[in-house]
């Protein structure tokens, strides 16, 4: 094994753990990540993945739908496991409070302790990082800069969904379930890697511009000068009262030398729209329109196979906006058939890390 994966739908905790040891077997293993449903409870499934793999750095997430080679999911616990042919070191930290502080300078030490180097001179080409943060924590913008201000490494990931309910998520590190925290995993891999993003979308060349927001809520105000809601519904030509449906396929995004940085709208309160992220005043925002999924996705991954010579692993952060875009397209099967080829876990997150915070996107890993 250099990197294996497994998957459970069995009805217990003990009965899914007890599957997922009997798919990776015996081996020594290095390091587990794993994304389950929250039908497992949280501490419980916590404590029994570092039970069954007490030697094994194991860390993961509750999720909104599991990824698994071939297959999107629901119910289940997905797991790859990594040895030390795939994984040559790997240290864990959970940054705990977040509503409160941010503050990673503890794991940052942490991480320096291990390897022995300064986080600050680690090379992003010998090391990836890993996110997965509390889903309804809404701090994932201001963890992101504080991670990115101490080091050059890339930390990439997913927010823990928790089945579409949006009443609790959890990250899982250290036998125990944490909310309001963070789980940072920073790895040394063998093996060459990439980190992706892939986003179905287009500019329809309008721009608005962040002209007063409350970034803490998540709520822009007003949009060029005039209030937000009429000012994105006229820009599509719509009433404000016709704006929440095209919400879905006409989000706005931040373009960055052509890479459009996904902001979802979450709903309209008065004259404000309220978004799944947020953005700062003077943000350009370009208006976006849906392009296709399915196509953007595979030649993504096939981008990536051709540059690596080769994929051994794919982890997947797949946005719950996605995911229910396949779902009323009926293109669910054909999504998760785009993975079939390579070894594939991954979750459907309440957000997306890649660099920020984003949303209607995937975040990919892609190991060689």
């Amino acid at each position: 094994m250099t990197i294996a994966i497994a998957r459970s739908e069995k009805g217990t905790v003990a009965e899914a753990v007890r599957e997922l040891m009997d798919t990776f077997g015996s081996g020594t293993m290095k390091m587990i990540i794993y994304f389950a449903s929250t039908k497992y409870a949280p501490s419980e499934i916590s404590a029994q993945m570092q039970s069954a793999f007490p030697l094994t750095t194991i860390f993961g997430c509750s999720s909104a739908g599991e990824i698994f080679q071939g297959k999107m999911a629901k119910g289940s616990v997905v797991a790859m496991a990594f040895n030390d042919a795939s994984i040559d070191d790997v240290e864990v930290a959970v940054v705990k409070n977040l509503r409160r502080k941010i503050a990673v300078r503890d794991a940052y030490l942490s991480f320096e302790r291990h390897f022995g180097e300064p986080v600050n001179e680690m090379k992003p080409s010998n090391y990836l990082g890993i996110v997965l943060v509390d889903g309804m924590c809404g701090r994932e913008e201001r963890l992101m800069d504080a991670i990115g201000d101490g080091t050059n490494v890339l930390f990439i990931g997913g927010s823990a969904g928790d089945d579409l309910n949006f009443q609790s998520t959890h990250v899982y590190a250290n036998g125990k379930s944490y909310t309001d925290a963070a789980v940072l995993a920073l790895l040394k891999p063998v093996a060459p890697f990439e980190l992706v993003k892939t986003q179905s979308v287009r500019e329809m060349g309008v721009e608005l511009v962040v002209t007063k927001a409350n970034e803490e809520q998540r709520e822009i105000v007003e949009f060029n000068y005039r209030p937000a809601a009429q000012a994105y519904a006229e820009a599509l030509g719509v009433s404000v009262h016709e704006l929440a449906a095209l919400f879905p396929s006409h989000p706005l995004g931040l373009v960055i030398d052509g890479e459009p940085y996904i902001r979802s709208p979450k709903h309209i309160a008065g004259d404000s729209v309220f978004f799944h992220c947020s953005s700062v005043e003077g943000m350009p925002l370009s208006l976006l329109k849906l392009t296709n999924l399915i196509d953007d996705t595979k030649e993504t991954l096939a981008k990536s196979i051709a540059k690596l010579g080769g994929v051994s692993g794919v982890i997947v952060f797949n946005c719950a906006h996605r995911a229910l875009e396949l779902e009323f397209k009926h293109l669910t099967d054909k999504y998760g058939a785009v993975f079939a080829e390579v070894p594939t876990v991954g979750f459907n997150s309440y957000g997306e890390q890649f660099i920020g915070h984003m949303n209607q996107t995937a975040t990919m890993i892609i190991f060689s």
